[in-house]
């Protein structure tokens, strides 16, 4: 029959074995607390053994993580506010320091670590016009003030990775909208103005080239007149010499008549003249 002392030996021993070891998952580190001091850290993926009872062993998470952060509203070099979205990409670089600034709770580290990175922001955001903020690379804004959020973060044993701008806004319940909208539409009414300027502009263009045009064609119109009125009347003058040379007393009559015509052309042109006046012969009565 088995010895009971031995059995719970035994039982005892394997309790004790299965209490010394713990295990740490592929991303994650360890370290080893004695009677709650820090004995050993930084203990990669893997089995590892430890005292019972009186040690203990934390392991954490050393992958990435985003650190949300609510929107904080800051003032620009102008004094006008703007309510910025952001949110930071960390890790924990040092088990040691984390532990001791935050007791291993990581929404302690959340908690210290949000007033950093919005301290240097509002350093950053302070120098910088409305136009800048809300236009401008947000990029650049980050880039210059993450060195600062990492020496403050290092004190508690986080290394930020990254740290983006989500959305800029303007609070709804301050003047800076009333501004911007004022501004776009001067901004507007100037585009406006300047369009119509441009367009009275070729108007004008458009109607001295068309007078300029007009002139041309009603010179050209004149030049050609005169020269088909110079070119009948020299037809004309040519007949009327051809008709003389063969009948001059009949041209003599003809252009006699025509005088007469353009004389009495009213009906009340009163003509005083010699009776031997020539130009009455072919008024006088043959009886």
């Amino acid at each position: 029959m088995r010895n009971p002392l031995w059995i719970a030996g035994a039982v005892a021993a394997l309790l004790g074995l299965m209490g010394s070891m713990f295990v740490v998952a592929e991303g994650h580190s360890a370290i080893v607390l004695n009677l709650g001091r820090v004995v050993r850290t930084d203990l990669g993926p893997g089995l590892h053994f430890k005292f019972p009872l009186v040690e203990t062993a934390r392991v954490f998470d050393r992958r990435l993580h985003v650190l949300p952060a609510e929107p904080e509203r800051y003032f620009t070099s102008e004094q006008k506010d703007v309510s910025v979205d952001f949110f930071a990409v960390g890790r924990i670089s040092n088990l040691r320091a984390f532990y001791r600034a935050t007791g291993g709770d990581e929404s302690v580290a959340v908690e210290r670590l949000a007033p950093i990175i919005k301290d240097s922001l509002r350093n950053e955001i302070n120098t910088l016009t409305l136009s800048q903020v809300v236009s401008g690379d947000r990029s650049q804004i980050v880039e210059k003030q993450l060195a600062a959020i990492n020496r403050g973060a290092a004190t508690l044993g986080i290394h930020i990775a990254d740290l983006r701008i989500k959305q800029i806004d303007l609070p709804t319940d301050s003047k800076v909208i009333g501004d911007v909208y004022r501004r776009m539409s001067a901004q507007r009414q100037q585009v406006a103005s300047q369009l119509r300027a441009e367009g009275a502009e070729q108007a004008q263009q458009i109607t001295a080239n068309a007078d300029r045009d007009r002139a041309v064609i009603v010179a050209e119109a004149e030049r050609d007149a005169q020269r088909v009125r110079g070119e009948g009347d020299a037809e004309s003058t040519r007949l009327y010499a051809e008709a003389a040379q063969k009948d001059p007393g009949f041209y003599a009559f003809q252009r006699s008549l025509e005088a007469y015509r353009r004389a009495f052309a009213n009906g009340q042109t009163v003509i005083v003249l010699d009776r031997s006046d020539p130009f009455l012969q072919y008024m006088k009565s043959d009886r």
